[in-house]
């Protein structure tokens, strides 16, 4: 099996933005998918890398960014997605998680393969960073109860387009696997 890397996408967040109060709504229902899947790729020993936008706080680093969003009014969407020491993270300013990050680099660093892409938005960020993914030849996957979205109409079309123009596999977030390398170069599941 290719080597995983989780990608935790935007889940640090103040939700003090235009259409916080809809996603709201769909991170509560995402975040038990979200918070299992860290869990279970962490207890693989899979990198979990928290990719996530600074909100124009360009002396932030990402304690900060934490601190500010546990600070906020919804505090219990943060702290069970919250990094761990071993976690990594990567700032970015737009919607994909590629565009000007050393994402890449780190991924090509820890000989990534395949990315389970999870987090918000959909029909936003998400969709934006499969394609980026895509086009970086890494195999993507889409875990449907793991990702929150503003508009249920746009974020069924960016998982159909991502599975259907993107190759990204659609699943529930229970059916992914995070392997890693057991002795003589098998394969061991959590």
């Amino acid at each position: 099996m290719p080597r995983t890397a989780l990608v935790v996408i935007d889940m640090i967040n103040t939700y003090e933005h235009e259409d916080a109060d809809t996603l709201v709504a769909s991170v509560r229902k995402a975040l038990p998918a979200i918070a299992a899947l860290i869990a279970r790729a962490r207890a693989s020993g899979s990198p979990v890398i928290y990719v996530n936008d600074n909100f124009g706080q360009w002396r932030s680093h990402h304690g900060e960014l934490l601190q500010t969003a546990l600070a906020g009014r919804h505090r219990d969407l943060v702290e069970p997605v919250t990094p761990d020491a071993e976690s990594l993270f990567v700032i970015k300013a737009r919607h994909s998680i590629f565009f000007e990050t050393p994402l890449a680099y780190l991924l090509g660093q820890l000989e990534i393969e395949r990315l389970v892409l999870c987090g918000q938005v959909t029909e936003q960020c998400v969709l934006y960073s499969a394609l980026d993914a895509h086009v970086r030849h890494f195999k993507v996957v889409v875990p449907t109860d793991a990702v929150a979205h503003i508009h249920a109409d746009l974020a069924e079309a960016a998982l159909r387009m991502m599975q259907r123009n993107m190759a990204a596999e659609r699943c529930r977030s229970d059916d992914i696997r995070f392997d890693t390398p057991g002795p003589a170069g098998t394969d061991t599941a959590p």
